[in-house]
């Protein structure tokens, strides 16, 4: 048996200039961190050949070919694993439309789970490309890349997506005071709407060519927030934080709406530095940097929504129970 833990993903700035549609030809960049929320994914052994899927619906079937859930059925098929196993999928939070990157690190943690069931040891970098590979290729999702990439290695990370198709990621190694003050304050509130980022995700690619000054500012707000961090510069996040969700919004029509848009009012007026809906928007969680100080004005003003307390999540996928047992003997 085998289990697997994958972080979510809290991006900070930068979402959308992680598009193939902007970042092949202008290069991209995202400062996002991993937290401690994770997706589990458990790998088993069956006596029989059967193949026994279960997540929020339970499937059964004898060919990789008929798994309905399309990441662990191509995630299967990459990884040479074709019969005789049970996969199960867990998650921390709702897995779907929360903005916190759930789908990759599903694919992230289903790979690493069946290629450690195969025997086979791969890289945080190989991880993160064979989820793309899936995802953006072989399911024509119209994601981006930055939350494979999150999954796979944890921590803070600075990633630089192309131009064309190279992916850089620098893990930000914080001095521990500095660490802790980041994650002091970073608070997330849960709007209770799921939703689907697909919608939005299409809207945004198409509208590349039309939002190129709203992406490059947000490519350069996510370097900036980098170099704040890396000086300890304190409030460089919050302001980048806040400036992007200017930006962000005017990227699709479903980013934000009359209710989200008032709630992050809401925190900055409470005194948070910077404030945005968590992923693509349109839901899920709002996102709030804020000094200590302020964070009972804060949780005050945005008291109608669930707090998530989250911590900044320093590894990526890993393997937490590896035991082989063979049934047969």
């Amino acid at each position: 048996m085998i289990i697997t833990q994958t972080p979510l993903r809290l991006g900070l700035v930068g979402g959308g200039t992680d598009l193939p549609a902007y970042y092949r030809e202008h290069g991209g960049r995202v400062l996002n961190t991993a937290i401690d929320k994770y997706v589990y994914v458990i790998v088993k052994q069956r006596f029989d050949d059967d193949i026994y899927i279960n997540y929020s619906q339970k499937e059964i079937v004898t060919r990789v070919e008929d798994i309905q859930h399309d990441l662990v059925r191509e995630a299967m098929h990459m990884t040479g694993v074709r019969s005789g196993v049970e996969i199960t999928t867990l998650a921390d939070i709702p897995s779907a439309g929360s903005g916190l990157g759930s789908s990759s690190a599903v694919t992230v943690g289903l790979l690493h789970a069946l290629f450690t069931y195969q025997g086979h040891q791969v890289t945080a970098a190989e991880l993160a490309d064979r989820a793309c590979t899936i995802e953006l290729d072989r399911c024509g999702k119209p994601i981006g890349k930055q939350d494979q990439y999150a999954a796979a290695y944890g921590g803070v990370c600075d990633m630089r997506f192309g131009p064309g198709d190279n992916v850089t990621v620098d893990r930000i190694r914080l001095e521990p005071r500095e660490h802790h003050r980041l994650q002091d304050e970073l608070l997330l509130f849960y709007t209770g709407v799921t939703r689907s980022a697909d919608t939005i995700l299409k809207e945004q690619t198409a509208n590349v060519g039309d939002r190129l000054q709203q992406l490059h500012r947000l490519r350069d707000l996510a370097g900036e927030a980098a170099g704040g961090l890396r000086t300890g510069d304190h409030g460089s996040l919050g302001r980048a934080l806040a400036e992007s969700w200017i930006a962000k919004r005017e990227l699709a029509s479903g980013v934000s709406n009359e209710l989200l848009d008032d709630y992050v009012e809401r925190a900055l007026k409470a005194g948070a530095t910077g404030a945005k809906v968590a992923g693509a928007g349109g839901g899920g969680f709002v996102l709030v940097t804020c000094p200590v100080e302020h964070h009972s004005a804060v949780r005050d003003e945005m008291a109608p929504m669930k707090e998530l307390p989250v911590k900044i999540e320093p590894s990526g996928s890993r393997v937490i129970f590896n035991v082989h047992r063979d049934i047969w003997g």
